[in-house]
């Protein structure tokens, strides 16, 4: 099942993503408060027992209310192979639509192949058009840290 998250859902997908291994981790506070006031354009997949077992957290840029910026994303390891985040950013888009979004941002880094093709897929499923740039050289950064790529998606159906 995918729906909006709840606040108590933020020790779950704080866990979910410390284990992914691949993205960086926020602290749990974070989670709390980002499901508190980013819940409308954010996603949790549940699985059989009501848990989250995966995650999108996303909010609208408020310099373009028709771009949703995907913060993070992540499936538990258990989970992964079944096409789960795909099927949150498809619900994400649907679910936005009718608040008059038609764009997709995310940042990838380099390295991040499954995000890369996650979301090559993704706008090739939606028959848009993706752009890369970086956006943030590695060396803005103030510990060691690669580029983060910025993917723009769009205009999506």
């Amino acid at each position: 099942m995918l729906e909006p998250p709840g606040v108590e859902d933020g020790a779950a997908v704080w866990r979910i993503a410390r284990d992914s291994r691949a993205l960086d981790l926020n602290s749990s506070y974070s989670y709390l408060l980002w499901f508190r006031d980013f819940a409308a354009t954010s996603v949790v997949a549940r699985g059989a027992g009501g848990d989250p077992v995966a995650f999108t957290t996303g909010y609208v840029r408020p310099e373009r209310p028709d771009t949703l910026v995907v913060w993070q994303i992540a499936v538990d390891e258990s989970r992964r192979g079944q096409g789960l985040a795909g099927a949150m950013l498809d619900h994400l888009v649907v679910r936005l639509r009718p608040r008059g979004v038609r764009h997709l941002e995310t940042t990838v880094t380099p390295m991040n192949t499954a995000s890369d093709r996650l979301f090559t897929v993704f706008a090739r499923r939606q028959g848009a058009t993706l752009r890369r740039e970086v956006l943030f050289d590695g060396g803005l950064f103030p510990d060691v840290h690669d580029p983060e790529v910025l993917y723009r998606i769009g205009p999506l159906p």
